[in-house]
């Protein structure tokens, strides 16, 4: 059966049908990038190329899985014998190789690895594994009472290895010098365990292809054609196994776009794609410009953003979809002022619109930005996910508060209890723990009780026996004073007291001590403060303050519920940052949080990445289908106080014709509320 390439429009087929030598299709956002590779893969096989020939190189294994699947559909039968990951390489009859960086590299070192000394069993460290080697080599070199965060000097080893003759010089001047210490000390303890990390896996194979290139040889001969995709997100290792595989049969098609390249912070080189000629002088550029997502209000705002960069290679998206809905601007006072805003707009969406939750979705800049999202949906009752993120509610020091809470309203919820007794460090050893549960197990009581009783604290030594008792003195205490009269007429309020537990316990200090990143620790800090501020509403003051605390933590634990007992799978509104929403599309989009600080971000004018900024504001408007809303706060809260903020610069950059400010509220014609209730009414009448 002939490949029929009706479909395509005409830049897309004559990308399909260019067979040989360099070529880079330039494919902005929408523009269908994946079909082209696909049906040239086909087209290869189809005009005679050995399935087995054929190398398709992609970043993820889900975006490997999917393009071997569409290659399935569109090859004849002949062309699909399995050719299983971490077999040798494929035979010349069978499918093509179409894989990750990683999983190629992989391949080859299980062959070849015993030329550079390691046995051909190694073992791929994980980022676990990775944290642990970097820790304990960190121990013994960083003086005591000095700190080191070995996920950040991870980050620049990874980066600095990564870089070749390129230096990285994103992040912390401090922690690259220490990286750079760990760094020979830290491959020698992973050769030792005859072991290697990811970017060993590039790296080694560059090592092999240099020292013995009869593996080269055979590696080219293999792959006589080779196609990346997300071609822009390449670092210089990869480029240059790239380079090493191609430079002779000269047989490399590359798919990217400059414009969404927003990973240089992961070692990312957009230079590798704006650059390409000075390796492939001959290459053949095809830009891919119509786009199938989006209608054209946003992609003209889109492009009015990216064209004020000035190293990119130009191009512009249109669509046939029409001119669509203006871009919606609002202005709030602050983040839950907006939090709340927002989430009427999606609840008014979904009942006077009927647009689905899983149509809607919310891009920020920073993981932080989630936290007013998140209590707003909650408290609307609407379902959502978090992409790219920690959800608020599940990070550690927010399940430490809440475990305080719960021990402090029943000391005898034992998971509650073991979680907060230790933390922060109170001399109660994991040991001690275990024995204290063992003992209510075996007395069948509460592992408080099991605190309190003589018989069972007396086999302990006389130090943990007074911290036991301190622990038990400090809970009772802190539930004496919720059940205490306030100052005045009124109820005490919540967040007073949690906020002299936590000063009391000491958590708040270890918070500072343990975290070596200072602004990871102000985070943490942040979050315990915003939330606190959150107990006292909304709900009714007159309530005792132990009945509102029980409603505060029932609302959190049934919300928790709800979003794992969804009637309809993806029937929840997406929570997302814009580095995770590369790749996506939502029919309605709102970005929040566009202010100066945020978008863009502090750190770009003193790293110099204020275009890798603006094209993440790029993509962040290319996810829009239908309907794209923008808003920002004159004031955010720092450290528990408003701080005054200024509109980001890239809203400058927008065309004033295709802007809508939306900034009263009250200007809604139709109440959330009767929305929804008209919403039921037809439901119910529908049966």
């Amino acid at each position: 059966m002939m490949l029929n390439l009706s479909s395509l429009n005409p830049q897309q087929r004559q990308a399909v049908e260019t067979l040989h030598g360099p070529l880079l299709i330039l494919a902005g956002a929408g523009t269908g990038k994946t079909r082209v590779i696909t049906f040239r893969i086909a087209n290869l096989i189809e005009q005679g190329t050995a399935p087995g020939q054929v190398l398709g190189v992609t970043f993820t294994n889900k975006a490997a899985r999917q393009m071997r699947e569409r290659v399935r559909d569109l090859t004849p039968r002949r062309a699909r014998r399995a050719n299983r990951p971490g077999s040798s390489p494929a035979a010349p009859d069978s499918e093509p190789t179409l894989c990750t960086f990683h999983s190629l590299c992989a391949r080859i070192l299980r062959q070849h690895i015993g030329k550079l000394g390691y046995k051909p069993n190694f073992v791929i460290y994980d980022e676990s594994d990775q944290l642990g080697a970097v820790r304990r080599i960190l121990g013994r070199i960083v003086s005591q009472g000095q700190k080191a965060d070995a996920g950040a000097v991870l980050s620049a080893l990874s980066r600095s290895r990564n870089a070749g003759e390129r230096p990285a010089l994103c992040g912390d001047a401090a922690v690259r010098a220490l990286a750079e210490h760990v760094r020979p000390q830290y491959e020698s303890a992973l050769r030792a365990c005859n072991a290697v990390d990811f970017d060993d896996l590039i790296l080694l194979t560059l090592r092999l292809f240099q020292e013995h290139p009869q593996a080269l040889h055979a590696c080219r001969a293999q792959y006589r054609h080779v196609l990346v995709d997300e071609y822009q997100d390449t670092n210089a290792a990869q480029f240059k196994l790239l380079y090493a595989l191609t430079r002779e049969h000269r047989n490399l098609c590359v798919v990217g776009d400059d414009d969404q390249s927003i990973y240089g912070w992961r070692g990312a080189e957009i230079s590798n794609l704006l650059d390409l000629e000075k390796y492939f002088a001959e290459v053949k550029v095809v830009k891919l410009e119509r786009n199938y997502r989006s209608t054209n209000t946003i992609l003209r705002a889109a492009n009015a953003v990216i064209q004020r960069n000035a190293r990119r290679r130009p191009k512009g998206l249109w669509s046939d979809k029409g001119s669509g809905a203006s871009i919606a601007l609002w202005t709030f006072a602050h983040e839950e002022e907006e939090a709340r805003a927002v989430v009427e707009q999606i609840q008014y969406a979904a009942y006077a619109r009927r647009v689905a939750w899983q149509d809607q979705a919310i891009l920020f800049r920073t993981n932080a930005q989630s936290r007013p999202l998140e209590t707003a949906l909650r408290q609307a009752g609407v379902r959502y996910r978090l992409i790219g993120g920690q959800s608020f509610f599940d990070r550690r020091e927010v399940r430490d508060f809440l475990a305080y809470l719960k021990t402090f309203l029943n000391p005898e919820d034992d998971a509650s209890l073991l979680r907060i007794a230790n933390v922060p460090a109170r001399g109660l050893s994991d040991a001690t723990l275990e024995r204290l549960l063992a003992a209510s197990q075996q007395r069948q009581c509460p592992v408080f009780t099991a605190m309190t009783n003589p018989a069972v604290t007396a086999a302990f030594a006389a130090k943990t026996r007074r911290s036991l008792e301190a622990l038990v003195e400090f809970i009772r205490r802190t539930r004496g004073l919720l059940e205490a009269p306030g100052p005045g007429p009124e109820p005490r309020p919540l967040a007073a007291w949690a906020q002299r537990f936590l000063d009391e316990s000491g958590y708040l200090e270890e918070l500072r001590r343990s975290e070596a990143n200072l602004e990871t620790a102000e985070n943490r800090l942040r979050n315990l403060k915003e939330l606190v501020e959150t107990l006292d509403g909304p709900q009714p003051v007159a309530l005792p303050p132990r009945a509102r605390l029980e409603n505060f933590l029932e609302d959190v634990t049934l919300d928790t519920e709800r979003e794992t007992e969804q009637d309809e799978p993806g029937q929840a509104v997406t929570l997302i940052t814009m580095h995770s929403c590369k790749g996506l599309e939502f029919p309605h989009v709102t970005i929040v949080g566009m202010e100066d600080g945020l978008l863009p971000h502090a750190r770009a004018k003193e790293e110099g990445t204020l275009e890798e900024e603006r094209r993440l504001f790029y993509v962040a408007i290319t996810r829009a289908m239908q309907t794209l809303t923008i808003s920002h706060c004159a004031a955010r809260r720092k450290y528990g106080q408003l701080t005054p903020c200024h509109p980001s610069p890239f809203l400058m950059d927008l065309p004033p014709e295709l802007v809508e400010r939306a900034e009263d509220r009250a200007k809604q014609p139709v109440s959330v509320e009767a929305a929804k209730s008209g919403f039921d009414a037809v439901r119910a009448a529908a049966g």
